[in-house]
């Protein structure tokens, strides 16, 4: 039998189905483009949809326990987008939305050039000159006459001059920053949630306002680890030219410290939201289309606690010293301490002082707070663990004494009698201590601090020897910590000399750390670590590892590399060199006897101390303060004395002796070994010393 007529029946049927829809989709279009179509084409005409970024929360600083330090908190910003309203409903919206801000104590972005009553300029001839061609405005004309030319051009007929001012200061941000129906202008950040449910409330009153929720900076320790962490700013234009693939205008920026260093990390992947939004500027409808995606966490080697005790015993010091607490007072306010761990290199604690607060530089920082750390003559915003070199004084003989046993211009066993003055190349130099200390061998000359044994081995090694050690010991070397603007300090040396040259006299200040050596406290820790751990180099390091979003760990090495390449660091370059374990363990007893025999420079501070430490003080003339009794004070220390773990150095800017930062490294080393905090009496009666040296 034929099956033809049953494949014309299917055929006719899908015909059909085919008319049908065709006929319901023609009935369709009709409906819309016919009946409704005017209906339509008003709401399109009407409303428009826009994208708008979510942004991201940028990872937190954590310390080596997990405990936060730098996290976030959400905050409301506002963005004004360009709507179809005329230039004095403009005007009037911005006057509104300012008054709103300032009745609940919010600030808004400002950098017109012009202030008022009285007028004037408040930027350099220089940009007020480029002002008034942009503008074309004549070259001499007055504030007054700029001002009243630019209220003009944006057409605000507001006689208030103080109501004309404010309208003028988003104007003018509209100019030189520029906005869209699409890319807003941002006029204020972590405003008040009160302030942002007036916004949202009243919207109609503020066509294209439109109040973000957003993520805000939260330095949730204050001002401590300040200046490990860093701090944030808004993107200037400069840092944008090379970033405009993955930030825009309002971007969050690190500025400095780990915030700067580990900013690929740090940095979130934004969001995108959708808004409806009416051609007067109400929003009507958002919706999320891409959520926003937090930043890597940064685990840093810090241990807190140790942080806050070791910035305390810092300032306490300083305090101490400035206010006579000692045998005698100095003038100073400025300090740096390290903790650091001897066979890692890791970094448990970084104090600079005096300190600041990260949480004043989120949103825009005032210009009375800015001024009051950037005019302070104590440089609050410096660290000055890297970003400073000093002399090292005293501490510095460690490696005098190295240098001078390795290459074999002393020994062990030798004793050296000090007279009090060294004689040599036609002229002379003192001890610190009047009439000489005798007969010592190098262990001794280390507890004593004797400058005529150094001298003697000076007279005894090339410069060339000197450096070269030095070297090794990383002095005078950036140390390529994670964070930025790290300085490399200066060796004594043929090359620090320069065209000067080297003489064989200058030795006598190069062995007992003074003539061109400085040197970063984080150096110097280094190097006291190397020295406790029995001569091995480390890297010294503050990042201990950095997590993703989804809690899996970045692999070090890239980390590493990431880093290196953005803070332009280099592989250490210091020529290998083996010490043998005597060179070291004589060294060390030197150390020890500093602040365990009776004669050490530092017995007073740690005779009652329950763990043996090995220690030396320094006491170091400035060039500015030789012959006036400027002299910075250092202390650096490890223990246990048998098994170092950590090595500390505490470092006061004309601290005036060494002893006196004793104190703070015993209370650090009190909070790292657990002990309970006790009152130790200070021997007053303990003779300061200074190195000097002609």
């Amino acid at each position: 039998m034929s099956k033809k007529p049953n494949v014309k029946l299917r055929f006719n049927f899908i015909t059909t189905i085919i008319y049908i829809l065709g006929i319901i989709l023609l009935l369709q279009l009709f409906n819309l483009q016919i009946v409704h179509g005017s209906e339509y084409r008003e709401q399109s005409n009407t409303r428009l949809t826009r994208e708008s970024t979510i942004k991201a929360d940028r990872g937190s600083i954590l310390d080596k326990s997990g405990n936060t330090i730098v996290g976030n908190t959400m905050g409301f910003s506002v963005d004004l987008y360009k709507t179809k309203i005329d230039d004095k409903t403009l005007n009037q919206t911005i006057l509104n939305v300012i008054n709103t801000l300032e009745q609940n104590g919010d600030s808004y972005v400002d950098n017109f050039i012009i202030n008022i009553n009285p007028y004037s300029f408040n930027v350099s001839d220089d940009k007020v000159a480029q002002f008034k061609k942009d503008n074309k405005i004549d070259e001499n004309a007055t504030a007054e006459e700029c001002f009243n030319k630019m209220k003009d051009k944006y057409e605000i007929d507001n006689t208030d001059v103080t109501e004309a001012r404010k309208i003028m200061a988003i104007r003018y941000e509209i100019q030189i920053e520029g906005y869209s129906s699409t890319r807003p202008l941002q006029i204020s950040n972590n405003i008040k949630r009160e302030t942002a449910l007036i916004f949202n409330e009243k919207s109609a009153e503020f066509p294209g306002i439109n109040v973000v929720v957003e993520p805000v900076r939260n330095y949730e320790q204050g001002t401590t680890a300040s200046h490990i962490v860093g701090y944030t700013g808004k993107i200037t234009s400069k840092e944008l030219e090379t970033r405009k693939d993955t930030y825009d205008q309002d971007d969050i920026i690190g500025k400095n410290g780990i915030e700067s260093a580990l900013e690929e990390y740090l940095k979130g992947t934004d969001g995108v939201k959708q808004l409806d939004m009416s051609v007067d500027g109400n929003v009507q409808e958002e919706y999320v289309t891409q959520e926003a995606v937090k930043g890597d966490d940064v685990v840093l080697t810090i241990d807190l606690n140790l942080q806050k005790v070791t910035e305390q015993a810092l300032a306490d010091t300083i305090n101490k010293i400035n206010s006579g607490g000692y045998s005698q007072r100095y003038a100073t306010n400025s300090g740096a301490a390290v903790v650091m761990e001897v066979k890692t290199g890791k970094i448990l604690a970084m104090a600079s002082y005096p300190t600041y607060n990260p949480q004043d530089f989120v949103g825009t920082i005032s210009t009375d707070k800015w001024n009051e750390y950037n005019n302070n003559p104590d440089l609050p915003l410096m660290n000055k663990t890297i970003q400073s070199a000093y002399a090292p004084g005293s501490i510095f003989k460690m490696v005098t004494a190295i240098a001078g046993l390795e290459s074999g211009v002393v020994n062990t066993t030798e004793k050296i009698r000090d007279t009090g003055t060294f004689y040599k190349y036609n002229s002379s130099w003192n001890c610190w201590l009047k009439g000489g200390h005798g007969w010592l061998n190098i262990t001794g000359a280390i507890e004593k601090s004797c400058n005529f044994f150094f001298y003697t081995i000076g007279s005894r090694m090339d410069i060339d020897t000197l450096a070269k050690y030095a070297r090794y010991f990383g002095l005078g070397v950036k140390t390529g910590v994670e964070l930025p603007g790290e300085v490399s300090g200066t060796v004594a040396s043929r090359e620090a000399a320069g065209k000067r040259g080297w003489y064989p006299g200058d030795m006598m200040s190069a062995v007992i750390g003074q003539s061109y050596n400085a040197f970063t406290p984080l150096q110097m820790a280094k190097y006291i670590s190397m020295v406790a751990n029995g001569g091995n180099k480390i890297t010294p390091t503050i990042v201990e590892s950095v997590i993703n979003a989804d809690g899996t760990e970045v692999p070090k090495d890239e980390v590493e590399k990431t880093i290196k390449e953005k803070l332009g660091i280099t592989d250490d370059a210091a020529e290998d060199l083996t010490i043998s374990q005597t060179s070291i363990d004589v060294v060390k007893e030197g150390m020890r006897s500093v602040t365990s025999d009776e004669s050490g420079t530092a017995y007073s501070v740690f005779k009652n101390f329950p763990i043996e430490v090995g220690g030396k003080t320094g006491s170091a003339e400035t060039a500015q303060g030789a012959g006036n009794g400027k002299t910075n004070a250092w202390f650096a220390g490890f223990a246990p004395f048998d098994d170092p773990e950590i090595a500390v150095v505490v470092f006061v800017e004309n601290g005036g002796h060494g002893w006196y930062t004793g104190e703070t490294v015993r209370n650090i080393m009190e909070q790292y070994f657990g002990m309970n905090t006790t009152q130790v009496q200070e021997d007053m009666t303990q003779a300061p010393y200074v190195e000097t040296y002609r």
